[in-house]
Order: C-alpha cells, then structure tokens, then sequence
C-alpha cells in the first residue's frame, strides 16, 4: 500500500531554470498521492538565487515554529550556490529544538551540503543527503534505482549499503556518517559550521572538477587535520571531470593513489552518491560501521530519523 507523504520544498540555492522539469516533478508528486507544500520556493528568483538571503533562509526557520505541523519530508528543490550565505541567518536552537527526534527527513545534496553540514555542528540535527526536485523527481526517466533507496532509507530505522567494486584497502571501522559535496565542505574549513567529527567515516562527492582540484580540495581537508581524525574516506561519484591532455597521465585514480599514500586512514571508493542518475540515500549523522576488502564493501547505517 502506497504511504501518502507531506512534502515541504526549501529553495536554499538556485532557482529552477526549467519550468517543465518543476512542473513535471509537481505533478509525479502529486499522482503519487502525496501533499506538497512550498511551491513558492520553486517560483521565486533574486540574480541567480531563489530569492533573498532573507527570504531562503526564513523558510528553513519556519520548520522551528511550534505552530506549524512538520512536514514528513522536507526536499531541496535544487542546488547551484547560495546555501552558505544564510547558514548566519538560520534559527539553530529553534530548528535544535523542534527537529531532534522527530520523524522528518531534510534531503538533498550539491549545495545543500552547506546546510546539513551547519545544522549537525550547530544544532545536532541528521539529514539525508539524497535526491532533489528538479534533478531526480523531475527526471525525463525517473531513476528506479534511485527511488527505491530513497523511500526505503527514509522508511526504515536501519539500512545497509553494498558494493562488489574490489578495494585497494582493507577496513572494519565504525563512527559517525558525515560528508557529501567536496568543494562545499572545503569552504566550511575553519567556520563555525564544519563539525568536529572525530572517528567519523568522511563520504565525498563532486561534479565538474578536475582531478588536481579535487586533490587539491583533500589536500586542504588533510592539512588542516580534518582527514587524521576520520576512521576512512569512501568516495563517491565525480563526474564530469575528464582530464586535459596536459595531465599526461594523470587522472583520477592517480589522484586517488596520491590521496590514499599520504593520508594515512583506508580510502574506499565506488561508493553510488553524488550528481549520478542512480543515487544512493544516505543519513548524515547517522551511526555507521563500514567493512571493506577485495571483495567490495558494506556499509551499515543506523540512529537517524525514520518516517512513520
């Protein structure tokens, strides 16, 4: 039996630039049976954003009034940039207060990252990174991939992740599941917003950059001492970063072998996240113990909110 959800849309980067993708999104939504709140979030626009600093970073605030009912699933509508200008802005003791424990699910990834990363330092709340509007629910071909993980994730109080893909290095660690998009938690490095995970298991993402900037961005991440006190780094999907022919050579495994012989924690890779059609969910926050080997890896996930 289908479970009718209410969903809450939160625009904190971009705006969409599709208007038939939006609608096609709203309307698989809707015939599913599902209630969806926000729409406003998606029509809005100020120079490249969805609306003002103000304006963003009210409509994450609502979610901490006691006055109105929580949503079941509260759904970044895209990314792009904007999110980090009002992580200042945002209510933390009140979204602190009304979120802890509760059954609702915050997703996205990209920018959003900015988001989850702030509300676990500053308010100790776990969200998803997952699908968005535009990108997954507006799909010309919805991932079923992609909507099977995300439903089951949300669903049930423990989930587990695995992979046949063979791993240079071995691992059996557990700690917190924390992460998402490489280039957005660099920028957080010295803010009151990068959490001080310590004996955490690290996932990143990226699209669109070349391998020396994102080794670049892990040198940043290792320097600063952020990586020494991980359990492991898995990685994830990084498209759209081809190498130039100046390179000669070097590519992403060779920035991931360069990565691995300096940082002095396991390093797994194939992990199925970031901008990729097929797309895992995965709780940020979360409790998680992660086992790899030559034989691929699994991860294990549990203590984050569960729908009802």
């Amino acid at each position: 039996m289908t479970v009718h959800r209410t969903f809450e849309l939160i625009a904190p980067s971009g705006y969409p630039h599709d208007t038939e993708v939006l609608h096609r999104a709203l309307h698989r939504l809707h015939a599913q049976g599902h209630r969806v709140n926000g729409v406003e979030a998606a029509m809005r626009r100020y120079q490249r954003f969805a609306g003002t600093d103000g304006e963003r970073a009210a409509e994450l605030n609502r979610l901490a009034d006691p006055s109105r009912a929580l949503p079941d699933i509260v759904l970044t509508v895209r990314g792009g940039y904007g999110a980090i200008r009002i992580l200042h802005g945002l209510d933390y003791a009140g979204l602190q207060r009304r979120l802890t424990d509760q059954p609702v699910a915050l997703v996205g990834h990209s920018d959003f990252t900015a988001i989850q990363l702030a509300l676990l330092a500053r308010a100790g709340v776990k969200t998803f990174g997952g699908p968005m509007l535009m990108s997954d629910f507006g799909a010309e071909n919805v991932s079923e991939f992609t909507m099977r993980h995300f439903w089951s994730a949300l669903t049930k109080p423990t989930m587990t992740v695995t992979s046949d893909v063979p791993q240079a290095q071995s691992a059996d660690v557990s700690g917190m599941l924390w992460g998402g998009n490489l280039a957005v938690l660099a920028s957080l490095i010295g803010t009151p917003y990068m959490p001080p995970v310590q004996g955490g298991i690290l996932f990143l993402e990226d699209t669109n950059e070349q391998p020396y900037r994102l080794e670049r961005m892990l040198y940043q991440l290792h320097l600063s001492g952020i990586l020494a006190q991980q359990q492991a780094l898995v990685l994830g999907d990084f498209s759209g970063g081809s190498s130039y022919d100046y390179d000669n050579g070097y590519d992403l495994q060779a920035m991931i072998e360069q990565v691995r012989s300096v940082i002095g924690i396991p390093v797994v890779t194939g992990l199925q996240f970031g901008h990729t059609p097929d797309m895992l969910t995965l709780p940020v926050g979360a409790d998680a113990h992660l086992v790899a080997g030559a034989h691929g890896f699994k991860l294990t996930l549990s203590g984050y909110p569960c729908l009802v």
